[in-house]
Formats: structure tokens, sequence, C-alpha cells
């Protein structure tokens, strides 16, 4: 039993002697790090809010000037490292979670977890399909997350091999299809040379014609497409429902398969950094200056020359193809870069107010995540901005959205102990409802705590 301390005309109990872990710091590098993710991932999907098949700067939004350099600087900076960002933090909250509950002696600890992630994907049912974003990765992450529990207690080195083999995978997956869209247009090339020399085609050449046209299509869209894109999102809801559930259908059951090895591996390595104490700064600052150093060396450099590729060759499904076959080296060295940049950056004590607000958004990240749905449901779809603005004007609206939440999060969570919608995710967790509301701080609280 604890001996009692005097504290005025009370007795206390001491404080207990501090347990080894991350410290406050640490915690804070973990959410800072996620609000800069967040912040990152709105950055790349505004393309996708605002514009019809706009990863292809000649479909839509503009490739010249302005809109140009607005490609270029997410497609070389940013493009594929912020879900890799998220995808690394997911993993190691999946131990951080685990850990807690199992060192609290909690018998229920895979029961949690698991239903925590059930409602994840139920979140993303609804972010998908009630908020009109086909984009969502609340269903992937909740669906991999049930895969990743299984090896949670792995060694770190272990954890590390077993996701640099799943990105493997994924990447060679890449190559594969790229190498496959490349053998469509050779049998095209070859195909048109005899039809153009007025030779009768035969079946398998008129259906290399039809193959590298439909192939062709889902990286350049034809005036048409973009019309009646514009014209489903702008025709009221029941109309965009339609028009984006279709895609999330897809992405919900092909794309998930087609990108598990991505989200799976990154996991993998989130949990291995996390046991190895990197991401809780627990490594030396060489480290993080390593991480920057070869991280942006190699996928600057790389990303460099995808972009000059592509645009060089017009924004042409070939170029496109031609340039993916990197894609996977470019954008994980980047993640890398950005990570340890980031972690350097919480380190450094710098900007302190920036780094709470920031801390506060990565906080309240599931809010903050489904209200950029709300936001640019409302924007693009309620009051029909959906392919009205240019490229480089979409990105006032993330400025806009990012100001918004780096005020308003650390001023709910003045108030309230969670975002709203993780409040709601804890109870229905852990099936019973947690304070949502701060006490207050009477005057004799303050007083005690001066004391």
């Amino acid at each position: 039993m604890a001996t009692l301390a005097p504290r005025g005309d009370k007795f206390v109990e001491p404080p207990a002697p501090e347990r080894p872990g991350p410290t406050t710091r640490r915690i804070e590098a973990l959410d800072v790090v996620r609000g800069v993710a967040l912040f990152g991932i709105l950055l790349v999907n505004i393309t996708g809010f605002g514009l019809a098949d706009a990863f292809n700067p000649a479909n839509s939004g503009g490739a010249q000037g302005a809109n140009l350099w607005a490609w270029i600087i997410t497609q070389m900076g940013f493009e594929g490292t912020q879900r890799g960002l998220f995808s690394l933090l997911f993993g190691a909250s999946a131990i951080l979670l685990t850990s807690r509950l199992e060192a609290a002696g909690r018998v229920d600890a895979a029961d949690i977890y698991f239903r925590r992630n059930l409602w994840l994907i139920a979140f993303g049912f609804v972010n998908a399909f009630v908020f009109l974003w086909y984009g969502d990765i609340l269903y992937a992450y909740g669906v991999i997350a049930l895969f990743v529990f299984a090896f949670r207690k792995l060694a770190p080195g272990a954890l590390l091999a077993l996701g640099v083999g799943a990105l493997l995978l994924g990447t060679l997956w890449t190559a594969h299809d790229s190498w496959q869209l490349l053998d469509k247009h050779s049998d095209f090339v070859a195909a048109e040379a005899s039809r153009d020399a007025g030779d009768t085609l035969s079946a398998e050449q008129e259906y290399a014609i039809t193959a590298w046209d439909q192939a062709r299509s889902e990286f350049e869209s034809s005036p048409e497409r973009i019309a009646e894109a514009v014209q489903a999102r702008t025709g009221g809801y029941a109309r965009a429902f339609g028009e984006v559930a279709q895609i999330n259908v897809y992405w919900q059951t092909w794309g998930l398969y087609r990108y598990f090895f991505d989200i799976f591996g990154m996991m993998l390595i989130g949990m291995a950094l996390f046991r190895l104490g990197v991401l809780t700064l627990e490594r030396p600052t060489r480290l993080y200056l390593f991480m920057v150093v070869a991280g942006y060396g190699v996928g600057l450099v790389v990303n460099y020359f995808e972009t000059r590729w592509i645009i060089d060759h017009r924004f042409s499904a070939v170029a496109f193809a031609q340039a993916n076959i990197s894609y996977d080296l470019g954008r994980l060295a980047m993640t890398i870069g950005h990570l340890g940049a980031l972690l350097l950056f919480v380190r450094s004590g710098w900007l302190p107010w920036l780094r709470r607000a920031l801390a506060a958004v990565g906080r309240m990240a599931v809010t903050n995540y489904l209200s950029h749905s709300v936001i640019c449901a409302i924007l693009f779809v309620g009051l029909g901005w959906f392919g009205q603005l240019e490229r480089h004007e979409l990105y006032g609206v993330v400025f806009a959205i990012w100001a918004l939440q780096l005020v308003l999060s650390p001023l709910w969570l003045r108030y309230f102990r969670f975002g709203p919608v993780e409040w709601l995710w804890r109870w229905l967790t852990y099936l019973e409802r947690p304070p949502l509301r701060r006490p207050a701080v009477t005057p004799a609280g303050l007083a005690v705590a001066a004391a």
C-alpha cells in the first residue's frame, strides 16, 4: 500500500512512478504525423472530389500554366505517399491498442480490436455510399486490419520482412499490369499498320484494336465521358449516387483485392517501426536525417523522371503505363522522406502552436476525414461545383478546409475528450458510453493543481 503524503489539510497518495514507454512528445509525434497525413490525403483527393478522371490533367482540370504546375507538385511530392503514412500509423495503432488492452489484463482484447475495425468498415460504407466519396480508405483499412491482428506479436525483423515482401508482391503486380498494357499497345500498333496498308484484318487483329481502345480509356477520357460525369455529379443527389455507387462497388471488391498487398505491407512495416521506437522518437537523430536524405534523394529523382516522361509524351496511356513500372519505388521512398522530416519537426520543438494544432487534427482523424467528404459533397454535388473549377483553383478549397480544421480541432478538444465520430466509435467498440465533455476546472481545482 502506498504511503500517504500530506498536502495542506488532506492526505493524498504520492504520484506513481512513471512507467517506461513513449513520452508525451513521442505520442505527440504519432498525432502530428497523422494530422499532416490527413491533410495530405485531401491535397491528393481534391481532384477526385471536384473533377472527372483528373489523375490525367489532359482529361480535365487543365494541363497548362498553373494547372500543370499543380499537377507536377502533387505528382512528384505527394502522390501515393499520404496513404502510405496513414497505413504506417494504422499498423502502429494496432499494436498500441492491443498492447494497452493486454497490459491492463483485458481478456476481451481481441473482441475489442475486431469490433473496432468492423465498425470502421461500416463508417467506410457510409463515407462511400452516403457521403459519395469513391476514394474512401476506411473500408479497406477496416478489412485489412482484421488480417494484421494475427501478426501483432512478431519481432520487428519478421514484421519488416513480411511487410517488404508484401510490398514487393504489389510492385510486381503493378509492373505486370503495365507490361500487359504495353503489350496491348504493341498489338494495336501492328493491327493499325496492317489496316493502313489495306490488309484484311484477322479476328485477333480486330480484337487487338478493340482491346487497346478499352485499355486506353482508363487513362485517356473522351470529352463526352467527362461531360457525362459532370452532368451526373451535378444533377442532384440521386443521380450522383448512381454514378458514384458503381465506382464504389468496383473499388470495394476488385480494388480491395488488387491493392491488398500495398496496404497490408505498409501496416506491417508501421508495426515494426513502432516496435523499434522509430515512430515514437526513441531513435537517434541521425536515423531520421538518413530517412530524409535517402527518401527524398531516391523519391524525387524517380518521380521527376516519371513526371517528365509523362509530360514529354503528352499524357498518353502508354506514358502512364511506362511510368507506373517505377511508381512504387518513387512513392515509397518519398513516404520515408516525409516521415523522417515530420518526426524531425516534432523533435525540434519548433512552432509549438502548429504542432499542437496538427496533433489535435490527428486525434480527430476519423471525424476530420469524414468531414472532408461531407464538405466536398456539399460544394461539388449540392452546389454544383463539380467540373467547374480549374485544377489550381481546387487548392483554395483545400487550404480553406485545412485552416478550418486547424482552428476547430484544438478548440473542440479543449472542451471534449474525443472528436464526435471518435466518441461514437469508442462507444460502439467498448459497448459502454464514454464521457464526452471534459470536466469543468473550478477555481478550487486550479488552486490544488498549483499547490
